[in-house]
């Protein structure tokens, strides 16, 4: 029995409510039309009804290929109508031979209604598992088009690091190589936060997330490696509670803002500037900033592809949960944070 135990599959109790509360209708129904009391027509018609819903949900579950699900399904009903009314003549304690000769045409009626109302049982069925069959099919376009867009994401983002790192690396060599000529001292300090930077940076070129902890690190050379370079026209403060240093963060997000506050915001500038990092827990929320007080990003140059860039990722792998934030940083420069869910 067991093995068989399939057919029976979607045979619940909200369906057998259905089938009922079809056959009191259909009974409400025919009895204006034909000259029987309302208990017996609705004996037919629940006897009808509740055979083909058997038979019905059974078909549905036979595992073949030669007919369609649908067709077994019409079949079922036809079979159900002509059973369901013998059974309720069985019921009624009526004659078999009498039921198909003198009273012929009442069983041919309940036959026909039992076969016109399982046909639009199966017509309904038929148009809801197309339009399920259709809703998934939506589905899995929109999950393969949301994936899409994630590759070509991070396909961006591969090439953005591609083309940002070997300019650095290159830059910082040659300020290396001036530096051996000029200062030797400063030449082995900047070659050491350039190693710094590199083993913080290199285990993670190709990771999707990492540790706030170890952007830090990476940001922290970088700092080290232009302050070098700049001498005392940079000072920099790292101020990160060390319960936040675990928390999870997205790659090369903290460096590309250390990168622009250098570039835009103390470098222009004639004078000592400084660049502070701090994170916090905003109410469940990892919020990681960079101040500068230098130029900052002028409106007009509208952020920067670095700040573009950002956004872009954050949209991408948080939605409308995570945002990049610009604020002036009295009395001068810019505050840039990051805000991700925790």
């Amino acid at each position: 029995m067991k093995s068989h135990s399939h057919l029976f599959e979607g045979l619940t109790v909200q369906r057998v409510l259905w089938v009922t509360i079809i056959c009191l209708v259909a009974t409400a129904i025919s009895v204006w039309f034909f000259i029987n009391t309302y208990l017996d027509l609705l004996v037919t018609a629940l006897c009808v009804g509740y055979t083909s819903m058997v038979l019905f949900t059974m078909a549905g579950n036979v595992r073949q290929s030669r007919v369609p699900p649908e067709g077994m399904q019409v079949m079922a009903v036809i079979v159900g109508s002509v059973l369901g009314t013998i059974l309720a003549g069985f019921v009624k304690g009526r004659d078999l031979s009498n039921m198909f000769s003198e009273r012929m045409v009442g069983v041919a009626i309940s036959m026909g209604l039992g076969i016109g109302f399982g046909c639009v049982v199966v017509a309904g069925a038929i148009l809801r598992a197309k339009h399920a069959r259709d809703q998934a099919r939506i589905a899995k376009a929109e999950a393969e088009r949301n994936q899409l867009e994630k590759n070509v994401l991070e396909a961006r983002l591969q090439l953005m690091q591609a083309q940002v790192e070997p300019h650095f690396l290159f830059n910082t060599l040659a300020n290396v190589q001036h530096l051996v000529e000029t200062d030797a001292a400063a030449a082995s300090r900047m070659l050491d936060s350039l190693i710094q930077y590199l083993r913080a940076a290199l285990p993670q070129m190709r990771e999707g997330t990492t540790t706030l902890g170890r952007e830090l690190e990476m940001a922290r050379a970088f700092l080290d490696i232009h302050r070098v370079r700049m001498g005392s026209r940079l000072d920099y403060a790292i101020d990160v509670p060390e319960t936040l240093k675990g928390r999870p963060f997205p790659p090369m997000m903290l460096i590309s803002l250390v990168e622009n506050a250098i570039k835009h915001g103390v470098d222009p500038c004639c004078e000592c500037g400084s660049i502070t990092i701090r994170a916090a827990d905003d109410g469940g929320r990892l919020r990681v900033s960079v101040a500068d007080t230098g130029e900052g990003v002028k409106p007009k140059k509208g952020g920067g592809v670095g700040l573009t860039n950002i956004r872009e990722r954050l949209k991408a792998l948080y939605g409308s949960r995570a945002a990049l934030v610009l604020e002036e940083n009295a009395p001068r420069g810019v505050v840039a944070s990051i805000e991700v869910p925790a």
